[in-house]
């Protein structure tokens, strides 16, 4: 019955299984309701970082949700809100200054096109350009989708995106071939704004690149005065081995998109964060110039706290010590698969580890997608691969032995028919 009434994201009903009922989650581990227990080694869509209920984020919604559960944002603010800006300022890339607040990495994505377009109209030099790298995802809205790849994903939606300049994605040998489309797409006409995923393509591939083409690309935009968008909605929170991507290419974007680990994912918050210069453009007597944008739950009380929680272990708890384990638990887990000739190109940043099946069919809608994620939800590991790329992102409180269990699962892969 309820498998009927309920629509599920990314899912064809018509040849899906019927969705496993998750009960209870604590650490790396999920529970159904009949007791079986199931390793997430994606973070459940690469959102929770620390663990399932970890305490001290558990422990401040409850006192949170005593005191205050939501009140509207607009001319109104709250103790929480506050004090989780004055923490994602100190946390972020120096010179980032003003933070909004949305309710996922779409709006978080959303609000920072806008504010880029915003910018440009107010200081009267109108600029609309937007370019963006190969093979980005950055959301299902339409602002989103127009600046991510086109595809199976947005297909039937093509009459509602708008078109964006398409950067060569910097592939390894062909990095120069990325900086300088990017130089030329700047001197053709001036580009509003440059919108990329920092140092890892997620859901394109999980593709990775080096922090120096990072780098370059943003002084390229600063040459040619383009605002740099850094999309870290999954890159963030310590998933490419430090807190932000961006920390790795010793840059500071003009707009900072946040969200998935900002609670360690327990609520659904984002935070886009911007310059100065950005948030003083939309300053003005006169109202016309106002930033319109906002959500009924832009700030939700409980969710900056536990997002204000999040931070307050980041600050007490040997975090990036633990990340520091994993990626070198990931590096061994890739290295004994090294041999095994199913496999191609075995990649690993930080924490996330991915690798390829050789199939006949790839990309997102390979066979090889459906079979794998039943493949390994029968041994007990949730896994949920990018067609025939499987990646493993675990939590970071993800023990040796809870990672054997992963790679056993994905050495014992069977013939896919």
């Amino acid at each position: 019955m309820a498998r009927n009434i309920v629509w599920h994201p990314f899912t064809q009903h018509a040849v899906e299984p019927a969705p496993t009922r998750i009960a209870r989650g604590k650490g790396a581990w999920l529970e159904t309701s009949d007791n079986r227990r199931i390793l997430d080694a994606i973070s459940s869509w690469w959102v929770v970082t620390h663990g399932h209920r970890h305490p001290a984020i558990t422990s401040a919604i409850h006192e949170q949700i005593d005191k205050l559960d939501q009140v509207i944002f607009a001319g109104f603010t709250h103790e929480p809100a506050e004090k989780l800006a004055d923490k994602l300022i100190h946390f972020a890339p120096r010179g980032l200054a003003h933070v909004f607040y949305s309710d996922s990495g779409s709006t978080a994505v959303e609000v920072a096109l806008k504010m880029a377009l915003g910018y440009w109209r107010n200081i009267g030099a109108p600029r609309t350009r937007i370019a963006a790298l190969e093979h980005g995802y950055h959301g299902d809205t339409i602002g989103t989708m127009s600046a991510g790849s086109r595809g199976v994903f947005n297909a039937a939606y093509e009459p509602l995106l708008f078109d964006v300049v398409r950067i060569p994605f910097p592939h390894a040998g062909r990095e120069q071939q990325t900086l300088d489309a990017l130089e030329r797409a700047c001197r053709e006409a001036p580009l509003a704004a440059f919108i990329v995923e920092p140092l890892i393509a997620g859901a394109g591939g999980m593709l990775i690149y080096g922090a120096e083409t990072l780098s370059e690309m943003k002084r390229i935009c600063e040459r040619h005065g383009a605002l740099f968008i850094a999309d870290e909605v999954m890159t963030g929170w310590g998933r490419t081995g430090t807190m932000f991507a961006c920390e790795q290419a010793r840059i500071t974007p003009d707009i900072l998109c946040l969200a998935k680990g900002l609670t360690g994912g327990s609520l659904p918050l984002a935070a886009t964060l911007a310059t100065s210069r950005i948030f003083e453009a939309h300053v003005s007597e006169d109202r016309s110039r106002t930033f319109f944008h906002s959500s009924s739950f832009t700030a939700n009380p409980v969710c900056c706290a536990a997002a204000l929680a999040n931070l307050t272990i980041w600050e007490t708890e040997p975090v990036l010590d633990r990340i520091a384990k994993l990626a070198a638990l990931q590096e061994a887990g890739l290295a004994a698969l090294a041999d095994d000739p199913r496999f191609e190109n075995r990649r690993r940043l930080g924490t996330i580890a991915a690798l390829d099946l050789k199939v006949a069919d790839s990309g997102y809608l390979a066979q090889a997608g459906p079979l794998l994620r039943a493949h390994f939800l029968a041994n007990e590991v949730l896994l949920r691969p990018l067609g025939n790329t499987v990646y493993v992102m675990p939590p970071y409180c993800t023990t040796a032995a809870d990672l054997r269990l992963v790679y056993d699962a994905i050495r014992s892969i069977p013939p896919l028919t």
